[in-house]
C-alpha cells in the first residue's frame, strides 16, 4: 500500500478516536446536567448545594476536556496527506529501526488492520529530538537509538 494511503487510513483512525471521545465527553455533561438538575431541593440545604457544586464542577471538566479534543481534531485537519517532506515536521509520517512514527498529535499506540504507530506530539520529548531531522540522522531517545529510514 502506498505511504500516502498508509498515512490517510491512519489520520482516518486518529479522527475516529477523537470522535469517540468527544460523543463520550458531550454524554458525561448531558448526564452531569440532567443529575445537577434533577437533584430536588428536599435533601437537606447543605447537601442539596454540595451535590450541586459537585456536579457543576464535572460538568466543567467535561467541557475543558471537549475543547480539548475540538483543538486535536482542528490541529489534525491541517495535516495534507498529499504533501512530499524531506524533513521531520508536523504531518510527517518517520519510520524508524525502532518503528514508525506519525507526527500529527500525542495519541500513543494506533493499530489499523495489523499495522501499528505511534502517534505522537511534535511538543513531546520525541518529537521535539525529531523535529528537522532528515533520512539517515540518529537520535538518542531513553537511551534507545533511533535511525531515521524514511519520512513521508
Amino acid at each position: 500500500m502506498p505511504e500516502k494511503e498508509i498515512k490517510q487510513l491512519f489520520l482516518d483512525q486518529l479522527f475516529n478516536i477523537l470522535e469517540r471521545k468527544t460523543e463520550a465527553a458531550i454524554s458525561a455533561i448531558e448526564s452531569a446536567k440532567e443529575s445537577r438538575d434533577s437533584d430536588t431541593k428536599s435533601s437537606a440545604g447543605d447537601k442539596y448545594e454540595t451535590s450541586r457544586a459537585m456536579m457543576q464542577i464535572e460538568i466543567e471538566k467535561n467541557e475543558v476536556q471537549l475543547s480539548k479534543i475540538i483543538n486535536l481534531k482542528n490541529d489534525l485537519s491541517l495535516i495534507d496527506t498529499q504533501k512530499e517532506y524531506t524533513k521531520v515536521e508536523f504531518g510527517s509520517l518517520v519510520k524508524t529501526n525502532q518503528g514508525t512514527c506519525f507526527i500529527s498529535i500525542g495519541m500513543g499506540k494506533v493499530t489499523v488492520d495489523v499495522q501499528s504507530i505511534f502517534a505522537i506530539s511534535i511538543a513531546s520529548p520525541i518529537g521535539k529530538l525529531l523535529l528537522d531531522k532528515v533520512v539517515g540522522d540518529i537520535i538518542l531517545f531513553q537511551g534507545r537509538e533511533f535511525v531515521i529510514k524514511e519520512i513521508f
